[in-house]
């Protein structure tokens, strides 16, 4: 098993085709700028000491240098062995509205946002318990399945929008239903929260929460959105807002949060309501709730005693360097006639 023990530190490889365009662009600018002494032919006879290719593969080295180093800051660790265990807790679904009032900007930077970001620090209080997601517009799909692999959750967050669903709509029921049914183990403590504006178009949702309740299943609904209503942007591809979405009738649509239908929906579930708001987005009083139930225990496969690697990439780092560092712009006058570096 291998993962990386600091991998937010992985954002700074960013830097490395930013980098290398300011260095493309230094090397273009030189060009231009001895070109002005006169023809580049015979301005490259006058300066024969100076390699450009010798100039690019000090910036590779350094550039190598700086991903091993970064890696190294990472910390890469390889998991030795696999092992089980008893942990206690509690499994717990999230259903996440992905429909495109969620891009609503009521709340900010937008429903849909604040939602995953309220959910990230949820992952990040879970402990012990499992957890898994379902996210639904007009249809509900299966996300991520229930796991205790919390760094897994967080990735799979990472990557919703709301073109995951191609059909839209605001199919409540359906999500409750399909995450009920995600549940492995009917003997832990379960729990579903369902994140939307409640926008409801479907009319069996309280029918299949009220079902979903008598199986023992929790259920807890949240409100993304203010009562006043607000429209919905739109953008291109290139992600630049272009106006906000109109009817056929090309009347502005107004997108508003159906606190009615989610109070009912949550009462159904034996749960509690809450609405989001610019200062909090509910979950962590849900999840104080939620954390009532009895945690139950169950094994789990986890890998132990992992190993740091970061001293392989360290060592390599500095190899580039001392290497970027015993290589000269200028050829040796005793080399001048190897061509190892050609311009």
């Amino acid at each position: 098993m291998f993962r990386f023990e600091h991998i937010d530190i992985l954002y700074a490889l960013i830097l490395v085709p930013a980098l290398t365009l300011v260095f493309a662009a230094m090397l273009i600018w030189r060009k231009k700028a001895l070109k002005r002494f006169g023809d580049w032919l015979i301005v490259q006879r006058m300066v024969p000491a100076i390699s450009r290719s010798r100039m690019i593969f000090k910036f590779a080295l350094l550039m190598l240098g700086y991903i091993s180093l970064i890696i190294a800051l990472a910390n890469p660790q390889t998991g030795s062995k696999l092992v089980e265990g008893e942990r206690k807790g509690i499994d717990l679904m999230i259903a996440l509205d992905v429909s495109t009032s969620m891009l609503a900007q009521d709340i900010k930077p937008d429903r849909l946002t604040r939602a995953k970001q309220a959910i990230s620090k949820l992952i990040d209080k879970l402990g012990n318990d499992r957890i898994g997601m379902v996210v639904f517009a007009g249809n509900a799909y299966v996300q991520l399945p229930i796991t205790t692999d919390h760094a897994a959750a967080k990735m799979f967050l990472e990557s919703v929008n709301t073109d995951i669903v191609p059909t839209q709509g605001t199919e409540i029921g359906e999500a409750i239903e399909l995450a009920s049914e995600s549940f492995d183990d009917e003997t832990h403590s379960r729990a579903i929260i369902v994140i939307t504006d409640g926008e409801n178009h479907d009319d069996n949702a309280l029918k299949v929460t009220k079902s979903v309740a008598e199986k023992g299943i929790y259920v807890y609904t949240i409100g993304m959105g203010l009562t006043d209503g607000t429209p919905i942007p739109e953008y291109n591809k290139y992600g630049r807002q272009t106006g906000y979405k109109k009817d056929r009738e090309g009347h502005t649509v107004i997108t508003k949060l159906n606190e009615e239908m989610l109070s009912d929906i949550a009462a159904a579930g034996d749960g509690i309501y809450v609405r989001a708001n610019n200062t909090q987005a509910g979950l962590s009083k849900v999840f104080d709730e939620i954390n009532k139930l009895e945690k139950t225990e169950f094994e789990s496969k986890m890998f132990s005693d992992y190993e740091s690697r970061f001293q392989y990439f360290i060592a390599l780092s500095l190899f580039f360097v001392l290497f970027e560092i015993l290589v000269f712009e200028r050829r040796s006058k005793r080399l001048s006639k190897i061509n190892l570096f050609q311009r």
